[in-house]
């Protein structure tokens, strides 16, 4: 006999992923979003490392989504509700690469904080923009491995899972994504101090008066 579903939960014992799934397939559909936003995060990098495109990679993480749902009782709890997602994730971003769709690439606004200058919040987001094209530039295989592990922060094993690969491919995978990344980086490095244009007014407004009245010292 089926056990009765807990009809609430405190909020310092909140749902394990089963449970959610177990209340979803009873009927509790709206409460899938739990599901999204819990595991938004790694879905996201998982997908992006693959298409490398903001837009394309929404629309790949809902079509994962609405996938999942709709295998939602062909999930089998030998293996982790995150992994199982990834990896339909990660199948929906190869599929949409090899069917080469048209990619549009949203640019990033940053906002400078209170307590940083413009000029340093544009040099962070020139930092953050070349280290994100150096992940970009690895092979598709080095860079999905690299992303799980060093910014989704999985285990070789997770990774393994998701990826369908054994765990010592995960770790050469990753040893090899390591060292081409810096070597992608050392040949970003011209690029990586920008002066910016109000840097470059402000000491020009600060030198030329003194040579012009020839203040030198």
């Amino acid at each position: 006999m089926d056990m009765p579903l807990p009809a609430r939960r405190m909020p310092e014992q909140p749902w394990t992923d089963g449970e959610v799934i177990d209340r979803v397939l009873a009927g509790d559909v709206p409460l899938f979003e739990l599901l999204m936003r819990r595991h938004n995060e790694r879905v996201y990098r998982a997908v992006r490392s693959i298409l490398r495109d903001e837009t394309e990679a929404e629309d790949a993480m809902q079509a994962a989504y609405l996938h999942a749902y709709a295998h939602l009782r062909e999930f089998e709890s030998r293996a982790a509700f995150a992994t199982w997602l990834t990896r339909i994730a990660i199948h929906e971003a190869l599929g949409r690469r090899r069917r080469n769709l048209k990619r549009v690439t949203d640019e990033e606004v940053d906002v400078p904080s209170e307590d940083r200058s413009p000029e340093q919040v544009a040099v962070d987001a020139e930092h953050r923009k070349l280290l994100e094209a150096a992940i970009d530039e690895l092979p598709e295989h080095f860079r999905t491995v690299f992303v799980l592990r060093e910014v989704q922060q999985l285990s070789v094993e997770e990774t393994a899972q998701v990826l369908e690969i054994v765990p010592q491919t995960v770790k050469t995978r990753l040893h090899r994504a390591r060292k081409l990344l810096r070597a992608n980086l050392v040949a970003s490095l011209p690029r990586a101090l920008p002066f910016e244009a109000t840097r470059c007014d402000r000491v020009v407004a600060a030198v030329l008066p003194k040579i012009i009245d020839g203040n030198l010292s």
